[in-house]
């Protein structure tokens, strides 16, 4: 039981965090007093704080201690292949997706450029927003090639495009390469999001492959700026261990 006490620890202030009781930039008792707080060590302390610092809680200032940082941005994995689906309900906030265009087109010069096909070649054109919260927050542009993915409804694309691919046309996705940047909103942007009087916008662009490696989904994924923060996870590798 004692060895888990950084775990209690940790639980405790997560709830706390996530219910509002402890604000962006409050300060969290010292080690000293939780340790008697919880009838432990300093050291099983520190084991509980370093995880909520992992984990994006708290921020830990050496010689001035803990504060709590500010939760109200939602994240977003970079590296990872996740659907919109599967990420809100890792999130646990009330959320639904808005669908505005689901039609088979032409991909046209730039699309065809980006998936390298024909400018002829039919694609599926999806447009969505993602609403969180009462918020339009993120708007989704996919672009996917009809050739692979066939019979495409806009009840799909509402729930999820990744489940049918998977579990209904059998397809293996295997990875994606990632471009990030701000760019400035365009009339797309402010039409389909609630982007209040900001005038820029955080811009995803995925280009996602199947097993084969076949190119087969374009998709611009942007997001207003408060409400997002992009996490990634990175490990050095010791020159002792290539050597």
């Amino acid at each position: 039981m004692t060895n888990n006490i950084f775990l209690t620890l940790y639980k405790d202030y997560v709830e706390r965090i996530d219910a509002g009781i402890l604000q962006s930039g409050s300060k969290l008792p010292s080690e000293n007093e939780l340790a008697v707080t919880y009838q432990t060590s300093r050291e099983t302390v520190r084991k509980g704080l370093n995880l909520l610092a992992q984990n994006g809680y708290i921020n830990k200032v050496k010689g001035k201690g803990s504060f709590v940082l500010d939760t109200g941005r939602l994240k977003f994995p970079v590296s990872g292949l996740v659907s919109y689906k599967e990420l809100s309900e890792r999130l646990g906030k009330k959320s639904r997706t808005l669908v505005y265009v689901t039609e088979c087109v032409p991909a046209g010069d730039k699309i065809a450029k980006e998936l390298h096909i024909r400018a002829n070649q039919p694609v599926w054109k999806v447009i969505r927003a993602r609403e969180i919260e009462g918020e339009r927050i993120i708007l989704d542009i996919d672009y996917l090639l009809a050739e692979i993915v066939t019979n495409l409804t806009k009840e799909i694309t509402a729930d999820s495009i990744y489940q049918y691919l998977e579990q209904e046309l059998h397809l293996k996705i295997s990875y994606a390469e990632k471009v990030i940047c701000v760019e400035r909103a365009t009339e797309m942007d402010h039409q389909y999001m609630d982007l209040r009087d900001d005038t820029h916008v955080v811009v995803v662009r995925g280009y996602v492959h199947l097993e084969d490696t076949t190119l087969f989904q374009y998709t611009e994924s942007r997001h207003r700026l408060d409400k997002f923060q992009f996490v990634d996870f990175a490990r050095r590798i010791s020159m002792v261990e290539t050597s």
